[in-house]
């Protein structure tokens, strides 16, 4: 709620929890999905379904746990957020459905929930208008990029959204970032670990690219060279550090984990004007982007890392027209001159005191929270 502007609504409650989870409560159909535990998950567990969650589910519940179900549910019911669809479709609330995957439990009212809640193909927006679902002309954008998906062979995955007209396998597409024209011979739908090759997919539908290094979160696939979406919204850098290799024989393999894992999104990199070292500045929403990118250097490529806290906080970027206005011996007091990792100028200053001095005294600079063409996502 605090960081995203997105209310929460259980779906569903769990009934025991670890190695006394029992099942679950499905709170608009008032009714106890109970599980039975099958070896490894693998398989679908046998359901008992019992109506309502009340005094006379004694018999299918130990007491302990049906005692705290009616307790959390009955907070749930007097103090959590009411189901809302129509806030749902527009993005204000998220759904949430507890079950376990590892006993093969509650997974299909989450795929039932998922083909009743969510909404269908929509008109989506470019910089030149809409684009309708039923456009004739393929085009779509990339919203994920995931590495070691198939750690075997070090791949990486693009997953694009299709927006409009017909995707075909070995299609080529115009890339408007770099400008070229790109052939889609490696695509791939996915359900867990599994894939399957995708020959043709249609509006709404999600596909996975393999064989691209060059896509970044936001990039457009398009036929025709005039749509270019808008991008995904970004959340504003809130710390920043640098982030050492720990041991210099694992340097190779530090610098490979680190450039797919920039190419994720995962953190933002940054480079100070004038700098020597080698070591990357990179910025983060939250302290957890940098646990989790130092996990999986170590776990996903064998490479240890230090974190180094940097002493800026604040991040902004430099407006266009006043790029030449900036020089870097009139910034304040530990304030520096950056750039990110298109080159574009930014500023870093300790505080936000520090940031309104500067622009006080300098009127004819603009300073974004973002890059210029960006769009600043909720919460920020």
């Amino acid at each position: 709620d605090r960081h995203l502007q997105l209310q929460a609504c259980p779906m569903n409650w769990p009934l025991g929890m670890g190695t006394d989870f029992r099942g679950v409560f499905d709170r608009r159909a008032r009714q106890l999905h109970l599980f039975e535990r099958v070896a490894g998950g693998s398989f679908r567990a046998p359901v008992t379904v019992v109506n309502d969650l009340s005094e006379e589910a004694a018999p299918h519940l130990p007491p302990g746990i049906l005692k705290k179900a009616l307790d959390e549910t009955a907070m749930l019911d007097a103090a959590g957020e009411s189901f809302d669809l129509a806030a749902i479709k527009a993005g204000d609330m998220t759904p949430v459905f507890f079950g376990s995957a590892r006993n093969n439990f509650g997974v299909q009212l989450l795929l039932d929930g998922f083909l009743e809640l969510s909404s269908p193909p929509r008109t989506q927006l470019t910089v030149s208008g809409p684009i309708a679902p039923d456009d004739p002309r393929f085009s779509g954008f990339v919203f994920k990029i995931q590495s070691n998906m198939d750690p075997r062979h070090r791949d990486q995955l693009a997953f694009v959204r299709v927006c409009s007209g017909r995707f075909q396998r070995d299609m080529r597409v115009f890339h408007p970032r770099t400008g070229e024209s790109v052939r889609l011979s490696s695509s791939h739908k996915l359900l867990g670990r599994e894939r399957e090759t995708v020959d043709e997919a249609y509006a709404g539908d999600v596909i996975g690219i393999v064989g691209h290094a060059q896509f970044q979160v936001g990039d457009t696939l398009t036929e025709d060279k005039s749509i270019l979406y808008r991008g995904i919204p970004r959340f504003l850098p809130e710390h920043l550090a640098y982030l050492h290799c720990a041991d210099t024989a694992q340097s190779k393999r530090f610098r490979t984990g680190l450039e797919h894992l920039l190419q994720e999104g995962v953190v933002q990199p940054f480079s100070l004007h004038g700098a020597s070292s080698g070591v990357p500045l990179l910025g983060a929403v939250g302290p957890l982007q940098f646990e989790v990118l130092q996990y999986r250097l170590q776990a996903e490529y064998g490479a240890k890392s230090r974190l180094e806290p940097a002493p800026w906080q604040v991040v902004r970027w430099v407006g266009p027209a006043c790029a030449g206005e900036v020089k870097e011996d009139e910034l304040p007091l530990d304030a520096r001159l950056a750039a990110d990792a298109d080159g574009r100028p930014v500023l870093l200053f300790a505080k936000e005191w520090d940031c309104g001095y500067y622009l006080k005294h300098h009127p004819k600079v603009t300073l974004l929270r973002l890059p210029p063409g960006a769009t600043l996502a909720a919460g920020n």
